[in-house]
């Protein structure tokens, strides 16, 4: 797992291990993180099904809840299998689109 931190945002790269030890890294490093926008880079990962995807629910929501965007990358699942409670894109340009619009959002109140 590699942390990268651009402006306000960090990225995190998962390269080799599951998504469930990922999550579980995340939750013990949450506070590292916690008051910055977060993508979770997982394109170096082969296929991930929906039951492991959903891992990602408990802490997207926290770190929305605490107003942060909390963006997965992957081009490696079916659009229509995607949670609606999960921003998940195929590629990074479309991470930093979605955190600067949530960003836009946020100042404006909404």
């Amino acid at each position: 797992m590699l942390f990268d931190k651009d402006d306000n945002i960090t990225i995190i790269t998962q390269e080799k291990a599951s998504v469930i030890e990922l999550v579980k890294k995340l939750d013990v490093l949450y506070d590292r993180f916690k008051n910055d926008n977060v993508i979770v880079n997982l394109t170096t990962l082969e296929k991930i099904p929906l039951e492991r995807i959903v891992e990602f629910l408990q802490i997207s929501n926290r770190h929305r809840r605490d107003k942060h965007s909390f963006v997965i990358v992957t081009d490696k699942m079916d659009p229509d299998d995607i949670p609606d409670e999960l921003i998940i894109v195929p590629t990074l340009q479309e991470a930093y689109d979605i955190i600067e619009m949530e960003e836009i959002e946020r100042d404006l109140g909404f």
